[in-house]
């Protein structure tokens, strides 16, 4: 049975590098909620697609998608994956693969459950005369990756429950 309810949760990710007004980008996800703790996702794109959540067994899902601790990881993972395949762009660098995976650990605070590390393990595989710009890239791509140095410095979110 669907919940017709709806709780609309507006997320504010307030710009932290004081730049300009042209700077500011937004975006809005909708989500709902299909039966217990499952919901839809839908993109502010069409080509995107949906994306179905779950919770774990233990928090009383049915595992049928990836949990919100879950998709934090694999954003942070995959945001650092592009940016590290910009630089390599930048650079000329061709890459043969590219592999990655993040562990992710969960603690509990103050009573409550927090996602406390992630660990990122990328593996490039590239010509070995290319080592040195490699290299180059590995310094700097981190400061690139939107929603790992988002993650890092924190993130206002404001929430607004509406009820209908």
């Amino acid at each position: 049975m669907i919940d017709q309810k709806v709780i609309n949760l507006y997320v504010v990710f307030e710009d932290m590098s004081k730049n300009s007004a042209e700077d500011k980008n937004e975006f809005t996800i909708d989500i709902e909620r299909l039966e217990d703790y499952k919901f839809r996702v839908e993109f502010d794109k069409e080509t995107m697609g949906e994306l179905v959540t779950d919770e774990s067994e233990e928090a009383g899902g049915d595992e049928t998608g990836p949990n919100p601790s879950r998709l934090l990881a694999v954003s942070s993972l995959n945001c650092l994956m592009a940016s590290l395949v910009f630089c390599l762009k930048k650079k000329r660098v061709e890459l043969d693969s590219l592999k990655g995976s993040v562990t992710g650990t969960i603690e509990r605070i103050d009573g409550r459950l927090r996602v406390t590390r992630l660990d990122v393990t990328i593996k490039p595989e590239i010509d070995s005369a290319d080592k040195k710009k490699l290299k180059k890239c590995v310094d700097i791509f981190e400061d690139y990756c939107v929603v790992t140095q988002s993650i890092r410095k924190g993130i206002d979110v404001e929430v607004e429950v509406e009820a209908v």
